[in-house]
């Protein structure tokens, strides 16, 4: 990787744009003093497609200056923008800077309407068409790629809509997921259990949890191994939201179900990771944010 960071390829960027605007001008030079011996004529005896034949004629004077003018612009523009490797410019102008001046734009324009979401609570605001819009857009911007449009998630891929939350659903745990972001990890059990047979046993117990289809059998014979995952999905299976371990009891399941995926759990473990928006969003986008995806799974109260 350092290849790619040293400054040898600022160099090389550089030389070869400036060789290639410099080249144009060669080209020129090259093409106005150098001359064809021509015929009587003045052809030079080229011919194309039978009857189309080539002349000794100098370049017309206006495209010859602009062709000039073009070569000059080019170099102007590289002295006072980014376009000779690393160098800044002379007006210090850069994509990032641009970004983040028409972002800060963005901001100073609609602070005070943030503002006056700021002091108002989650619940209020989810009352609020105007900061459900607003908020509706943040979704779209910065969660639809993994909740999807309609907030029902997917495989890994946590539903919003519902009232199942493996951090939890207040407000408060909902805003610091938005900000912190959240890493999930289950960590490999099949050693823990025992052998693959006890590991089977175990996956038809966790299934019987939620009463999905099972072998009650196997069920009875998985149930003594339950300490293992009890710590964290509790005694009953439903589960603890300040470990972000989910409840086992409500037939919802983000990674998969059936024996198949339950056994894939258990012998591979499980780490699902939710990054944190903070370094997107201020702390009055963060709470419209929070707002309405409260209101998603509140829509009652939401009304």
């Amino acid at each position: 990787m350092s290849d790619f960071t040293s400054d040898f390829w600022h160099y090389y960027v550089a030389g070869l744009t400036l060789i290639s605007i410099l080249a144009c001008l060669v080209l020129l030079w090259i093409s106005g003093s150098v001359k064809v011996k021509a015929r009587d004529d003045n052809t030079t005896g080229h011919i194309w497609d039978e009857d189309l034949r080539e002349q000794d004629n100098p370049l017309p004077k206006w495209w010859v200056y602009l062709f000039i003018i073009t070569v000059v612009f080019g170099l102007v523009y590289g002295l006072l923008y980014p376009m000779f490797g690393a160098k800044p410019g002379l007006l210090g102008w850069s994509q990032a800077g641009q970004y983040q001046a028409e972002k800060q734009s963005n901001l100073d324009a609609a602070a005070p309407l943030f503002a006056a979401f700021s002091e108002k609570s989650v619940e209020q605001l989810a009352q609020d068409p105007a900061a459900m819009a607003i908020g509706s857009r943040l979704y779209m911007n910065f969660c639809v790629q993994c909740h999807a449009a309609d907030a029902r998630g997917g495989l890994t891929f946590p539903n919003l809509a519902d009232k199942d939350w493996q951090w939890g659903g207040e407000p408060a745990a909902i805003q610091n997921a938005i900000a912190n972001g959240l890493m999930g990890v289950m960590p490999p059990m099949a050693a823990a259990v025992g052998s693959p047979n006890d590991v089977l046993n175990l996956a038809h117990y966790v299934l019987s949890l939620s009463d999905s289809p099972h072998d009650t059998v196997r069920a009875a014979e998985g149930r003594g191994n339950w300490a293992s995952c009890a710590a964290c999905h509790g005694a009953d299976g439903t589960g603890n939201t300040a470990m972000g371990a989910p409840n086992l009891t409500d037939n919802i399941w983000l990674h998969g179900w059936g024996v198949d995926a339950v056994v894939k759990s258990i012998n591979e473990g499980i780490t699902n990771v939710m990054p944190g928006q903070s370094h997107l969003l201020n702390e009055q986008q963060i709470h419209v944010l929070t707002a309405y995806v409260w209101s998603l799974s509140n829509t009652a109260a939401a009304k």
